[in-house]
C-alpha cells in the first residue's frame, strides 16, 4: 500500500497518489451477527477497514473459496483522513469498528498507547510468526509490555533517486554504483548538492525541502519523543541540527521549492527542476507517471541512502477488541500478511513486501525496472529495507506534531517565514499537539 492519502498535501510529507471511494462505516447488523452465532452452518462475515489501495480484492475472493464459511466485506475509505475519523469515533462510542482495522505506518503510535482496544495478537501464535516480518517492523506495532496489536503488510525502503542527465551535465558520476559511493551521509549529500548547483545553476538539487525533512528525521531514533514516550521539543539538539541543515539546503538553492503532490511538482518531472530525491520504492511509479516520455532513460535509482536507511510508507492489519470474531479476524489478518500474499500484492500494486521470505521469490529479487534504465530495484530495495534503522521511537502524537513542523518548513521553503521564526512556531505549536503546557 503507498502513503495514505493525508500525506499527498503540499505541507504533508508522508506522501501518495491514490484517492479512492469511500465506504461509511459502521457496526454490523446484530440481528445477522446473532444468526451466526446460533447457526454453525452460518456464513461468518467479517469486515475490514482500509483507505487508499491495499490490493486486496483478488485476496479476499482466493480466502473465501478456500473457507466457504467466511463472507469478506471491505469498507474503504477515500483517505485516511476519513479512515481515521472513524476510527476515533466508533473507538469512543464502543462499537462499530470493522473486525480488521488497517493502520498506516505514521498512525499506529497513536493506538499502541490504547492497545487495551485492540486484540494482542500474541493470544493467537503471533510469537510464532514473528519472524516472518523485518524485525523493525514488527517493533512498530508492539507496545513496551510486549502486546503485539499488528500484522505487516508493506513497507517503503528509501534509495536515491536521480537524474543521470543532470549528473552529467554537472560532472559527477553516472553509474548508479559510483553514485552509491557519494552518499555515506547527509552531509556528503547536502556537499554533493552544493558541488551540482555551482555547475546546473539553473536546477535544484532536490524537489523540497519537506520530502527532504521526512527522508532525515525518520532516521533519527528519537526525533520529537524520548523512548518514554516524553515530548523533547527543543531539547533534541539532533532535531535541531537536521532543521539546521535543511534550512541552509534552501538558502542555498538546494531545494526547488516545490510543494509535494502539488500541479507544480508534477509537471516538475518534465522538466530539468531537480536532479535527486529520497525515493521510496512505491514513488518510482509516481515519477514514471509523471516525467513520461521525458523522463525514460534520464532517471535512476542508486542503492544507497545517506546515513544508512530509512523508510517512508506501509501499514499493519489490526483487530479491534469489538470484533464478534477475534480469532477469524486474526487467521484472516495473518493470511493477507504471509509471505505467499505479499508477493502477489506486489505483482498487482508494487506494494514492497516486509516479510523476508518474499524477499527470495524471483518475482521480487529478480525486478528490474526498464524506465530508470533497467536497475536491479527488487534486489535495491531489499538491501535498503534491511538497512532500516530497528529503534527508532515515535511517541503517541508523533504524526500530529510531524504536521506542524512540516508546515513550518514548507513557509521556510516558500519564503513566508523566516527559519528562526517558524521554527519558534513550530516549537509552541507542537507543544499543543503534544498537549504540552511547560511551566504549567
Amino acid at each position: 500500500m503507498r502513503p495514505s492519502a493525508r500525506q499527498c498535501s503540499a505541507v504533508i510529507v508522508f506522501a501518495c497518489s491514490l484517492t479512492l471511494l469511500a465506504s461509511a462505516c459502521g457496526g454490523k447488523d446484530q440481528t445477522a451477527a446473532s444468526g451466526v452465532a446460533d447457526d454453525p452452518g452460518a456464513k461468518i462475515e467479517l469486515t475490514i477497514a482500509t483507505f487508499n489501495e491495499f490490493g486486496y480484492s483478488d485476496l479476499y475472493r482466493e480466502y473465501e473459496a478456500a473457507h466457504p464459511n467466511i463472507k469478506i466485506t471491505e469498507r474503504k475509505a477515500a483517505t485516511v483522513d476519513e479512515h481515521i475519523k472513524n476510527l476515533d469515533a466508533n473507538l469512543a462510542a464502543g462499537s462499530g469498528l470493522a473486525d480488521i482495522e488497517a493502520m498506516e505506518v505514521s498512525w499506529i503510535y497513536n493506538y499502541l498507547a490504547k492497545a487495551d482496544k485492540f486484540v494482542d495478537l500474541r493470544k493467537y501464535g503471533a510469537d510464532d510468526l514473528k519472524s516472518r516480518w523485518l524485525d523493525w517492523k514488527v517493533a512498530g506495532a508492539t507496545t513496551g509490555d510486549g502486546r503485539i496489536i499488528g500484522y505487516g503488510t508493506d513497507i517503503g525502503p528509501e534509495a536515491i533517486c536521480y537524474r543521470k542527465d543532470l549528473f552529467a551535465k554537472a560532472g559527477l558520476p553516472t553509474d548508479r554504483v559510483a553514485v552509491a559511493k557519494l552518499f555515506p551521509d547527509w552531509a556528503s549529500y547536502f556537499s554533493y548538492g552544493r558541488r551540482f548547483k555551482k555547475a546546473v545553476p539553473n536546477s535544484a538539487w532536490y524537489d523540497s525541502a519537506v520530502l527532504t525533512w521526512e527522508a532525515m528525521r525518520n532516521q533519527l531514533i528519537q526525533a520529537y519523543y524520548s523512548n518514554q514516550d516524553r515530548y523533547l521539543g527543543d531539547e533534541n539538539p539532533l532535531l535541531k541540527k537536521t532543521w539546521d541543515q535543511i534550512v541552509q539546503g534552501t538558502e542555498q538553492g538546494l531545494s526547488a521549492k516545490l510543494p509535494a503532490w502539488s500541479d507544480a511538482w508534477t509537471k516538475a518531472f518534465r522538466t530539468d527542476a531537480f536532479a535527486t530525491m529520497a525515493c521510496p520504492g512505491w514513488l518510482l511509479g509516481v515519477i514514471q507517471d509523471n516525467a513520461g516520455s521525458f523522463g525514460k532513460g534520464k532517471w535512476d535509482v542508486a542503492d544507497v541512502f545517506p546515513g544508512g536507511g530509512g523508510n517512508w510508507g506501509g501499514s499493519y492489519l489490526t483487530v479491534p477488541t469489538q470484533s464478534e470474531n477475534p480469532e477469524e479476524a486474526a487467521k484472516l489478518a495473518a493470511w493477507l500478511t504471509a509471505p505467499e500474499q505479499q508477493i502477489k500484492v506486489f505483482k498487482k500494486v508494487g506494494s514492497f513486501p516486509s516479510t523476508v521470505d518474499a524477499y527470495d521469490a524471483p518475482q521480487v529479487k529478480s525486478q528490474v525496472n526498464a524506465y530508470f534504465n533497467n536497475a536491479p530495484v527488487g534486489q535495491i530495495f531489499i538491501n535498503r529495507a534491511q538497512n532500516v534503522i530497528l529503534k527508532q521511537h515515535k511517541g503517541p502524537r508523533d504524526g500530529e506534531i510531524n504536521q506542524v513542523f512540516t508546515l513550518a518548513l514548507a513557509r521556510v521553503d516558500e519564503g513566508k517565514q523566516s527559519p528562526d521564526a517558524a521554527w519558534k512556531e513550530a516549537l509552541r505549536e507542537s507543544d499543543q499537539a503534544a498537549n504540552i503546557r511547560k511551566g504549567g
